[in-house]
């Protein structure tokens, strides 16, 4: 276990080991390389019309452009729910918030040991305490708890405004596309007009007006036409993924000898999640996978840099994660209760 635990050990100082790991998958439609994908759709707001991210250079009419399709968040509320899988769990304490009779995993919550359902839990005046660790300089106590946090990020924006950067980003990007649309039409099965359900009258006003309840409850002909119909990627799809080894260097302890041990750990859980093959299936119209056409790549990248192979695997990942985290000593996993007091004196609270 001993050389397995050192394994990578020129990494953790910041000295001469590499800056970050990074890889880059050229990614394709299932349908092929020319198929339609759909992107998020996002709410209008602060200026913005909504839709589609789509950032464009120049004269979009050259198809210059870069449109989001899934981003650094949501990438991340993908793959950090895998922790809780049999496979990996034991690498973990897994901590799940009882809410009436519903189960939440902590790894489901998006602001992870920051997010209201565990701080208005039974834990928490104990992550109080291992936030207030963690700007003290000590990340062991957060690890103890929701180790996770350190590798996706954290911000305890409500409470001791703790913050710790992410670790693993992954981002997908599709370049230089075509915008879609598409048109539809719901037929209702029956003319509800002619069984004195609803008048002519009214059921000729309703079609096509989409504030209607008669057409919002499909009782008339409610067309849809030149909605989002998704992208083209002229210039491919790509997925970038980082694990920034500069960020691990940031974690201290109290405990000068626990700092190895620590970012060993944390590491460990950071290469699985790197490492792990990405889910081809991100929404409705959007299921991607690996370009056959195109080469994998996967770097170290050092400070002066210097790109040189990297040759971990996922197996190699797990096989050390695990070593790392017995040698660390993984937090106890719990069933807390939600507590409704703490969540309405929490809306009282001012910063």
């Amino acid at each position: 276990m001993g050389e397995t635990l050192g394994k990578y050990d020129s990494w953790l100082t910041g000295e001469d080991g590499p800056a970050a790991l990074v890889i880059l998958e050229h990614l394709m439609p299932v349908e092929g390389i020319d198929g339609t994908i759909f992107p998020p759709t996002f709410a209008g707001g602060d200026g913005l019309p909504g839709g589609y991210n789509i950032d464009t250079f120049g004269d979009d009419q050259d198809g210059k452009n870069v449109c989001l399709i899934d981003s650094v968040g949501s990438q991340a509320n993908r793959i950090e729910p895998m922790f809780s899988e049999s496979r990996y769990a034991s690498l973990i304490p897994q901590i799940v918030v009882l809410v009436g009779d519903e189960h939440v995993n902590l790894l489901e919550a998006g602001h992870r040991a920051g997010d209201a359902l565990v701080r208005c839990s039974e834990l928490q005046q104990e992550l109080h305490e291992a936030f207030q660790a963690l700007i003290k300089g000590d990340a062991e106590p957060l690890a103890k708890i929701a180790p996770t946090s350190l590798v996706f990020g954290v911000w305890d924006s409500r409470d001791t405004h703790a913050k710790f950067p992410r670790l693993v980003s992954s981002v997908i990007r599709a370049y230089d596309v075509r915008r879609m649309t598409r048109g539809a039409v719901y037929i209702p099965p029956v003319d509800y007009s002619q069984f004195d359900v609803f008048s002519e009258s009214d059921t000729a006003k309703a079609v096509g007006n989409k504030k209607s309840p008669l057409a919002q409850r499909g009782f008339v002909h409610n067309p849809a036409s030149g909605t989002h119909g998704g992208v083209i990627a002229t210039g491919g799809i790509r997925r970038h993924a980082t694990l920034s080894l500069a960020a691990l260097h940031l974690l201290r302890t109290r405990e000068e000898d626990r700092a190895i041990v620590l970012r060993r750990y944390v590491l460990g859980l950071a290469l699985v999640a790197l490492t792990k093959p990405m889910s081809s299936y991100l929404r409705q119209g959007c299921n991607l996978v690996i370009d056959p056409d195109q080469s994998h790549e996967f770097f170290e990248v050092y400070r002066d840099g210097r790109r040189e192979p990297a040759t971990i695997s996922h197996e190699d990942a797990v096989e050390f994660a695990s070593a790392a985290s017995a040698a660390f000593g993984v937090g106890k996993s719990r069933t807390v209760q939600f507590d409704k007091k703490k969540a309405k004196d929490d809306v009282k609270k001012k910063d």
